[in-house]
């Protein structure tokens, strides 16, 4: 039977308040992530579309729903590895802020609520964020642990938001736009997991809790990464240069540009990766660092002119 944990925080130190502990345990800092669901909205050339937009803001909202009921389910079921990490110790059920009990009844209510905004959306939808939510559940209870198999699932769960996204509008998903996520989230897997392993390497941690990778890993993830990270920006050259941009967008010749500002992008993070100053998470370093920033609206811009 499941009972509420006692903290273990350090004595002296500041305690949460309640509801700064839901909203830790909720990740409402991990929910731009679900902006991948206006990918296809913004690709079909519908931003200014109400209904399709209203769609698709829906979808967003469900998404956040799912995956904080996962992001409960992943921390409950990770409580001991987190107390020995440097950073997830202070997560609200490796230290006792909130209680297991609760935080099952959370997660099965975030759950309900997200499938019940998801039975609005085309049907397709709902058929996308229950496959979403079985293979986090699958990953917190065991493919998070094999080395490989992880971050190509995390690659999945990242491209799948693009196709649950294009369904809920609903238009078709490009096989490019497809390609292109596969290879570049698939990169990003491998970034976190080398800023993971780095620590080890570094002396900072004895091992990755709670993962399969071990000191000697530190490479060929580099190596692999940076190979994603290319085929991405070669997939990308390629859509450019093909007959579906030109249909698409009236100076095609422009998106060129997109190629060179993704390869800065990607170079700008593995250099920081090699340093050890990257965030276990290049999606959210990427939310919050100027450069990052500055890459995407000169990509944003880019795409305007090609239009």
């Amino acid at each position: 039977m499941l009972q509420d944990d006692l903290s273990i925080g350090a004595q002296g130190a500041r305690v949460p308040s309640r509801w700064q502990s839901w909203l830790a345990a909720l990740r409402v800092g991990q929910w731009p992530k679900n902006g991948l669901l206006f990918v296809a909205l913004v690709a079909a050339h519908r931003l200014f579309d109400a209904d399709a937009f209203a769609r698709a803001a829906l979808a967003f909202a469900a998404f956040c729903l799912a995956a904080s009921s996962a992001y409960i389910v992943n921390d409950l079921r990770d409580r001991d590895a987190d107390r020995r990490h440097p950073r997830k110790c202070r997560r609200p059920f490796a230290c006792g802020a909130l209680g297991a009990r609760s935080g099952v009844v959370a997660a099965i209510l975030l759950a309900c609520a997200a499938f019940a905004l998801g039975a609005l959306l085309p049907r397709p939808f709902p058929a996308a964020l229950a496959i979403y939510v079985a293979t986090t559940l699958v990953y917190s209870f065991g493919l998070k642990r094999v080395a490989v198999l992880d971050v190509v699932t995390l690659a999945a769960l990242y491209t799948l938001r693009i196709v649950a996204g294009a369904l809920a509008i609903p238009v078709p998903a490009s096989s490019w736009l497809l390609a292109f996520s596969l290879f570049l989230f698939l990169g990003l897997a491998m970034l976190k997991r080398y800023t993971e392993v780095g620590r080890v390497v570094a002396g900072v941690q004895d091992a990755v809790a709670g993962r399969g990778y071990r000191a000697d890993h530190h490479r060929p993830l580099l190596v692999a990464g940076l190979a994603s990270g290319a085929l991405s920006v070669v997939v990308l050259a390629f859509y450019v240069d093909s007959t579906k941009s030109a249909m698409l967008y009236r100076h095609p010749q422009v998106l060129w540009a997109l190629a060179p500002l993704l390869a800065l992008w990607l170079g700008r993070v593995w250099q920081r990766a090699r340093r050890g100053l990257m965030h276990d998470d290049p999606v959210l370093f990427a939310l919050t660092d100027r450069i990052s920033l500055a890459i995407g609206a000169a990509s944003a811009a880019t795409v305007a002119l090609a239009l």
